[in-house]
C-alpha cells in the first residue's frame, strides 16, 4: 500500500472550535498541545507542548537544537519573542576561511549557532503561561520513550535526508545521527515506529530545569564536549550567555488589515515590503495574470532588497523604517512593468519552517515557528540525547563587505517567521507558511487570499501557489492553472512547474471571530497537517 499515491483529488473543510484550537503539520503534536490545554493550560502552555512534541515527532524539520520565533497576543496586546541564536564568540569569517571554506558551510560543526529553542520554551511558560515545564513537556517525552508511528509526509523526508546523509557524511561527528535516526542501519518507513530514549532524557532535564541544564549543565557540557571533539566553534560559554529577546513586532497595513511580523533579523519584513509594494498597484483580479504578474514582481523586489539588507538590526546599512515606509514602496512599485524582469538592487537613499498556532477561550492565542533549518539541520546530533543541532549558520557571508558577514556573537539573516493579522487593534488571529525562502511568499499569498478575495482559512492555505527563484524564473505548484502559467509566460517569466508541492511551504491559520469567540482554522494539505479542537 502507497502512503503517497493520492490519484483523486480531495479537500479538507475549515475546522472550528470554541474552546479551544491547535493547528500543527503533525496530527499527534496537535493532540499535545490540546492535551495541555485540557488539564488547565492556555493556548501558550498548548504551543510549548505541541512544539516540543514537534522536535520528537517532526525531527526532519526541527530539532532541540534550532530556533525559535513566536508573536503572542494576550490581553488585547501583542508580543515578539526572539529566540534566535548567534554565532559563537570564537568564529569569524577569517577562520572559516582558514579551514579551507570560501563559503559557510551548510553541514557540519561549523554553521552551528547557539540553539534558542528550549530557552522560549521556558521563557514563554515564564511570562504567560499557567503551568509548569515540567508538565507541558510531557506528552513529547511519552511519544519519545513509548514511539510513535511515521505518518507519509515524515516518512517522505527521513527517507530522503537519510538517502543523501549515507552518501555523504562519512566522517565521524556524523555517527550520532545515523545512531539516532537510522538504528541498526535501517531507517523507520511510513507507518512504522521510532522511538528516542535519549530525546526523552533531554526533555525531561530542560522541563526539570526550565532549560538551565541545556545552557549551564549537563546537556551543556555534552554539547561542549562532542564541539572540542570535533572541532566546533560552539561552546558552553557561548551556551551559558545565552538569553531570548522580547521585541517590538513591526507591521504593514493592508486595506484596513495590520499584518504582523518579527523585526530583523527576521526576513518577515520581506512579506511586509512586498505587501506594501502590491497595494500601490490596480485593485487585485482573481485569478488574473496581470495580478499575478504584479504580485511576483512585488514579491521579487522585497526579496532582493531583504537579501541584501537584513541581518541584525545595528548592522544593517538601511533602517527597517524606511524599508517598510511608503517612500520605498512607491519606488519600488513605479519599477513594475508589464513585464517581468531582472530584479536590481534597491538604491540606498542617502545618508539607512515547523509552524503551529493556537487559541484559547480566553482570547490569547500564539503564533511559533521553530527550526532546524534544513531539514535535519546541521547532521550532527549530540550522542544520547536527540539533540539534533541547527545549520543556521549557513546563512552567514565571509564577504567582510556584506551586512550578514559572519562575526562572533552576531545573529544572521533568519528565514522562520510567525506571522499575525489584527484589524482595528482586535486580534483576527495567528498564521504561518514555513519552508525556507517560501515563507515569506507564502505569508504574502495567504494574506492577499484572505483580504482581497475572501478565502476562508482552509482555501487560503489550499490555493496553489507561486515561488519566485531567482532572476525570471517561477516555480509553480503541479495545479497551478496552465492558462495562468501560460499567460505569465507571454509577460516574460521562466515557468517551472513542480513535480509536487512539498518545497512551497506549509502552514495553519487559526482565524478568531470578534463578536462570538469561535475560531476558524485551517492546516496544510502539503504535509500531515492536523487540527485538534476542544
Amino acid at each position: 500500500m502507497d502512503y503517497l499515491n493520492h490519484p483523486f483529488a480531495s479537500k479538507r473543510h475549515t475546522v472550528f472550535s470554541k474552546k479551544g484550537m491547535v493547528a500543527t503539520s503533525q496530527p499527534l503534536a496537535a493532540q499535545a498541545g490540546l492535551e495541555i490545554m485540557q488539564k488547565g493550560g492556555n493556548a501558550i502552555d498548548a504551543a510549548i507542548a505541541a512544539a516540543a512534541a514537534l522536535t520528537v515527532v517532526e525531527p526532519t524539520s526541527n530539532g532541540i537544537g534550532g530556533d525559535a520565533f513566536a508573536l503572542v497576543w494576550v490581553k488585547d496586546k501583542l508580543h515578539g519573542l526572539n529566540s534566535s541564536g548567534p554565532a559563537p564568540e570564537s568564529i569569524s569569517a577569517q577562520a572559516v576561511k582558514a579551514l579551507g571554506h570560501d563559503k559557510m558551510p551548510v553541514h557540519g560543526v561549523v554553521p552551528i549557532t547557539v540553539p534558542g529553542v528550549p530557552a522560549a520554551w521556558a521563557e514563554l511558560a515564564r511570562k504567560f503561561g499557567k503551568l509548569p515545564l515540567a508538565e507541558t513537556l510531557k506528552p513529547a517525552i511519552r511519544y519519545a520513550e513509548d514511539g510513535y508511528p511515521l505518518t507519509p509526509i515524515l516518512g517522505k523526508y527521513w527517507k530522503a535526508a537519510y538517502t543523501s546523509f549515507k552518501k555523504n557524511f562519512t566522517s565521524e561527528e556524523y555517527q550520532a545521527w545515523f545512531d539516532t535516526f537510522a538504528p541498526g542501519g535501517k531507517i523507520p518507513a511510513i507507518g512504522e515506529m521510532w522511538s528516542s530514549p535519549g530525546h526523552a532524557s533531554t526533555l525531561k532535564d530542560i522541563g526539570e530545569t526550565d532549560a538551565r541544564s541545556f545552557y549551564e549543565g549537563a546537556i551543556a557540557e555534552k554539547i561542549d564536549t562532542y564541539m572540542k571533539q570535533h572541532g566546533g566553534f560552539l561552546t558552553k560559554e557561548d551556551l551559558a550567555a545565552y538569553q531570548p529577546e522580547w521585541v517590538e513586532p513591526i507591521s504593514a497595513h493592508y486595506k484596513g488589515y495590520d499584518v504582523w511580523e518579527i523585526p530583523p533579523n527576521g526576513q518577515g519584513m520581506v512579506a511586509l515590503m512586498a505587501l506594501n509594494i502590491f497595494k500601490k498597484m490596480k485593485e487585485p483580479k482573481w485569478q488574473s495574470a496581470q495580478t499575478m504578474h504584479e504580485q511576483i514582481e512585488s514579491m521579487k523586489l522585497a526579496f532582493t532588497d531583504g537579501k541584501a539588507f537584513i541581518t541584525e538590526p545595528e548592522a544593517m546599512p538601511v533602517s527597517a523604517e524606511h524599508l517598510l515606509s511608503e517612500e520605498y514602496a512607491e519606488t519600488r512599485s513605479a519599477s513594475i512593468g508589464e513585464t517581468a524582469s531582472d530584479p536590481e538592487l534597491y538604491e540606498l537613499p542617502k545618508g539607512g519552517t515547523v509552524y503551529l498556532a493556537a487559541a484559547d477561550e480566553e482570547g490569547n492565542m500564539i503564533s511559533y515557528i521553530q527550526s532546524n533549518y534544513m531539514g535535519f539541520g546541521s547532521g550532527i546530533v549530540i550522542p544520547g540525547t536527540g539533540i539534533g543541532m541547527q545549520n543556521r549558520g549557513a546563512d552567514f557571508s565571509l564577504d567582510e563587505s556584506h551586512p550578514n558577514v559572519l562575526k562572533g556573537g552576531k545573529k544572521t539573516f533568519h528565514t522562520i517567521i510567525p506571522g499575525f493579522l489584527t484589524k482595528d487593534g482586535k486580534a483576527v488571529g495567528p498564521f504561518g507558511v514555513m519552508g525556507g525562502y517560501m515563507q515569506p511568499q507564502g505569508h504574502f499569498q495567504v494574506v492577499t487570499n484572505t483580504i482581497d478575495y475572501l478565502l476562508n482559512p482552509q482555501a487560503a492555505l489550499d490555493a496553489p501557489r507561486w515561488q519566485w527563484m531567482e532572476g525570471r524564473i517561477v516555480l509553480v505548484e503541479p495545479e497551478f492553472p496552465n492558462y495562468l502559467a501560460q499567460a505569465l509566460a507571454r509577460k516574460g517569466h521562466t515557468i517551472q512547474v513542480a513535480t509536487d508541492g512539498g518545497s512551497f511551504g506549509r502552514g495553519q491559520i487559526i482565524w478568531r471571530n470578534p463578536e462570538t469567540g469561535v475560531l476558524a482554522g485551517g492546516t496544510e494539505s502539503r504535509t500531515d497537517g492536523a487540527i485538534a479542537v476542544w
